[in-house]
């Protein structure tokens, strides 16, 4: 029997659970189907899209030294995959399951449809800790760790069905991707997610878990595997058994603590994935439904248009705005601080700069995104609001304004004492208005009357909706995660500014 293997995220034959189980069945046909009107949504990306088609070549490759190359497909993928099956005579579709974006599930489901309906078996598997209706979170953790343990799948060999073109990978133009510059992207393919992997436990990570806060030396500390994890070139379960390897080894120094954090990272993933899967409407609903009166829905034009720009006026947002842009990532504290002020300090709703953000980010996985949005956002009812001050994280981020400079050099001739704060200066006048914008905000008026807000819906909820929250999406009893029903003095927060788990 004839098997079409659908790949999604999850470019690579390592470690794949779908392909494995194909290869098992008879002779394999593995396609990846290009979707136009998914590459039209709002979250989606040039940079995306090109990190993608870059893990697509060297997918192709590794499938063909496997025995059965790559077909692509660019269209709707019922009318792709339907054309496929009826002339190479298949009656099974494996793949993962895969926790996307509202549209993806949409998509799924109409898929679902047409294969039951034309006698086409569709069997998903999981590829990581996330949990397919999930009916409780109290063992979640367990089975997530078991998941973890059990042996990395080898590359399969494969039985190629025969006869089929494979089909041109299509550029961003031919797509009609809107314009997106971004001259220090990271490139994808496996062989780079590898390399990484191997640069970061052998040499980069030592520093890793103080390092990753700032963005003078996050950029190489942090081991940069987010958009490999999030395009599936590397499985998690790979991530967690090599570092795991490397722990084996017990190097000295500051490795012990650096590893278990990004095993920890890692886990969190899993965690903050599961949420999306359990709840979709996590994308475009608050999910504490009181906050969805707590910001104009509609935001306001000029500071979103500000904000988006990096011309806040405040330098050091403005820095971590232009950085992201450049390069489409982004420390993790750093992320954290640029949804925040969004929300707090601009006082914007989170679905439009979620959004933006969602586009600028390499590694934008959903999953991971919309849930670490609203908890930035303090929508969530069942996290503790972090306002992040973007003066004051300038001054403990970038003491010596290098960052700052280096992205804001309209503020070349601010001295030092006054590079965060350049209102403050005597030379403001000359400068404010004219090489760069007064800030659109008095960031302290601003932060207190988010403060102010945030904390009065926060006394007002309704204590059997934060209750039914805690009890779908909330971690248990695992150290590392937060138990949310336990005493106050024995919480763990939830780690802030994923976004993406940037890693």
């Amino acid at each position: 029997m004839n098997v079409l293997v659908w790949f999604k995220r999850d470019l690579r034959i390592h470690d794949h659970p779908a392909l494995s189980l194909a290869a098992g069945l008879g002779p394999v046909l593995p396609v990846y189907v290009v979707e136009p009107e998914l590459w039209m949504q709002p979250d989606a990306s040039a940079r995306q899209w090109e990190f993608l088609a870059e893990s697509l070549a060297d997918l192709r490759a590794a499938l063909a030294g496997a025995g059965a190359p790559l077909v692509v497909r660019t269209g709707d993928a019922v009318e792709a995959l339907a054309g496929l099956c009826r002339r190479h005579r298949i009656a099974r579709i494996v793949s993962h399951e895969e926790t996307g974006n509202l549209w993806t599930f949409a998509r799924d489901r109409r898929v679902a449809a047409w294969a039951r309906g034309a006698g086409i078996e569709w069997v998903e598997l999981p590829q990581s800790g996330v949990v397919r209706r999930l009916a409780s979170r109290d063992a979640w953790s367990a089975g997530r760790d078991a998941f973890m343990a059990t042996p990395a799948l080898p590359d399969p060999a494969l039985r190629a069905v025969e006869g089929v073109e494979p089909g041109p990978i299509p550029t961003a133009r031919a797509l009609k991707l809107a314009p997106d510059p971004c001259p220090h992207r990271q490139l994808g393919g496996r062989t780079r997610g590898l390399d990484l992997l191997d640069s970061f436990l052998s040499r980069r990570g030592e520093p890793y878990r103080t390092a990753m806060s700032s963005p003078l030396t996050a950029e190489r500390a942090c081991s940069r595997l987010s958009p490999h994890f999030a395009f599936g070139t590397l499985s998690i379960r790979e991530g967690m058994q090599a570092t795991a390897i490397r722990q084996a080894e017990r190097p000295g120094g500051r490795w012990g603590g650096a590893l278990a954090s990004f095993q920890s990272r890692l886990a969190w993933r899993d965690h903050f994935v599961q949420k999306l899967e359990d709840e979709p409407e996590i994308e475009t609903r608050c999910l504490h439904r009181a906050a969805e009166t707590l910001r104009p829905r509609d935001p306001d034009a000029s500071r979103l248009a500000a904000w988006e720009a990096g011309e806040t006026g405040l330098p050091f947002l403005d820095a971590c705005i232009r950085y992201l842009r450049a390069t489409g990532w982004l420390n993790f504290r750093m992320r954290s601080m640029v949804m925040a002020a969004a929300s707090y300090h601009l006082w914007l709703d989170w679905r439009a700069t979620g959004a933006i953000l969602a586009r600028r980010f390499t590694d934008y996985e959903p999953g991971i995104h919309w849930p670490q949005v609203q908890m930035q956002s303090g929508t969530t009812g069942i996290n503790t609001p972090r306002i992040y001050n973007p003066v004051k994280q300038g001054l403990d981020q970038d003491p010596t304004g290098a960052f700052t400079r280096a992205w804001v050099p309209e503020l070349a001739g601010v001295p030092d004492a006054f590079l965060q704060t350049p209102w403050a200066w005597e030379g403001a006048s000359a400068l404010l208005g004219r090489r760069y914008p007064a800030p659109v905000v008095d960031p302290a008026a601003a932060q207190r009357a988010a403060r102010e807000a945030i904390f009065g819906l926060r006394r007002t909820s309704d204590r059997a909706e934060i209750a039914a929250i805690v009890t779908r999406h909330a971690s248990r009893a695992d150290p590392r995660f937060v138990n949310d029903r336990s005493p106050p003095r024995r919480r763990r927060p939830e780690p802030a500014g994923q976004l993406s788990l940037d890693l």
